[in-house]
């Protein structure tokens, strides 16, 4: 059943899993469903400490972006369920390990599929991001605590923009950094006119996967109904 489903096959599971999570469970997937997108994305590079990774990973899915791309070149990317407070299974996360998975790779992957990579930087020189302009498919990347980006990742970038800052600190640590620029895109974004949200079939695909996620026992229910037990 995984990868080779088609749309009636998508359909039928979601029908049948359906059937077993509460009325208000569905309403609620249905709504947040409405607001997603994936019109915006995140690249996080290198991220090492688990609390700043969960805390981005917790705002990704505040502000309603489905896919978060995860560079893990030096540093094991890890999570704190604490702080994510189970956000993190509502997302897709792709992660690109040393060899395959360097930034080079992400991001030409990402580029390959239509994204503006816009690389966020300390660097007062450069746009403020309340000045950039979303033109489309737009990819935020993020660098580690200490060193920010990759050289690899800067000059791959479309754009680079910074986060005004007004104190005596150069920068503001990753999950606020993140934070902040999610909430001013996902704004400039559904005041774009672009069409931001998620596609039916993508909605039903995702749809699918979060009822999976919430059922018990699915193996079993699972198996029942490739079995004919519909």
């Amino acid at each position: 059943m995984g990868n080779e489903m088609n749309n009636n096959d998508i359909d039928g599971l979601v029908r049948y899993l359906g059937g077993l999570v509460t009325t208000h469970k569905r309403q609620l997937i249905d709504e947040v469903l409405a607001k997603r997108t994936r019109l915006l994305t995140v690249v996080l590079e290198n991220i090492f400490q688990p609390h700043n990774a969960s805390a981005v990973l917790r705002s990704c899915d505040c502000f309603g972006v489905q896919d978060i791309h995860i560079v893990e070149n030096t540093n094991e990317f890890t999570v704190s369920p604490k702080v994510t407070q189970g956000s993190s299974k509502w997302l897709n996360l792709e992660k690109y390990k040393e060899g395959e998975g360097s930034i080079e790779y992400c991001i030409s992957k990402l580029k390959n599929k239509g994204y503006q990579i816009v690389a966020t930087t300390p660097r007062k020189d450069c746009p403020s991001i309340y000045d950039y302009e979303i033109q489309g498919k737009t990819a935020l990347l993020f660098g580690t605590e200490l060193t920010g980006l990759s050289s690899s990742a800067l000059s791959m970038a479309d754009d680079q923009v910074y986060i005004p800052m007004y104190g005596f600190t150069e920068s503001f640590n990753i999950s606020v950094s993140a934070a902040l620029c999610l909430n001013i895109f996902r704004h400039k974004l559904e005041h774009s006119g672009l069409d931001w949200r998620l596609s039916a079939k993508e909605k039903q695909e995702i749809r699918l996967e979060w009822y999976k996620k919430i059922v018990k026992n699915k193996e079993i229910i699972l198996s029942n109904y490739q079995q004919g037990d519909r």
